[in-house]
């Protein structure tokens, strides 16, 4: 490895663009060979660092999403869930109702799907870069009621965490 390359790199890691300088050299060799523009070779690289930025984006919302089990609409049985069509839950993963600042319930007796589907709404929402917080019902009325007897309810509710810019 030369100096430049070693300035290079260091530079991105300073940066914070460590994606472009790992794939530097590999998309500097390609622009060479194929006699590409510097404007093509740097569009190429800004794309790469894009890239790798979404990627960690996406993961990162994942993880904070609280997901119990990852799940998706794909594995739901339609058949199975009376009451739910396709069509509805098609239509709500499109994340149209939170651009729109609409609520959603999901209401029914046990062993329909709520919660898988709860869960699959919130992973498309965490894909298409919308913060998401899973919590369950029980499990959401045991905290706001504990919050609410030490007089935190209000505070609990104005936490980031409660109201992601999404779902919760």
């Amino acid at each position: 490895m030369d100096i430049q390359h070693e300035r290079i790199l260091e530079a991105c890691r300073q940066l914070r663009i460590d994606t472009m300088g790992e794939q530097y050299s590999m998309l500097a060799a390609r622009a060479a060979a194929n006699q590409l523009t510097f404007a093509d070779f740097f569009e190429a690289l800004l794309k790469c660092a894009m890239n790798a930025k979404h990627t960690r984006t996406k993961s990162m919302l994942l993880r904070t999403a609280g997901l119990p089990v990852l799940k998706t609409l794909e594995e739901f049985d339609f058949t199975f869930a009376h009451g739910v069509t396709k069509k509805s839950v098609l239509e709500l993963s499109s994340m149209a109702f939170v651009e729109r600042a609409e609520n959603i319930v999901l209401l029914g007796p046990s062993g329909l799907g709520k919660t898988h589907l709860a869960i699959a709404l919130g992973y498309i929402a965490t894909q298409m870069g919308i913060k998401t917080r899973f919590i369950g019902a029980a499990d959401l009325v045991i905290a706001l009621a504990a919050a609410s007897r030490q007089d935190r309810l209000a505070a609990l509710v104005e936490a980031q965490s409660w109201h992601a810019n999404g779902i919760v």
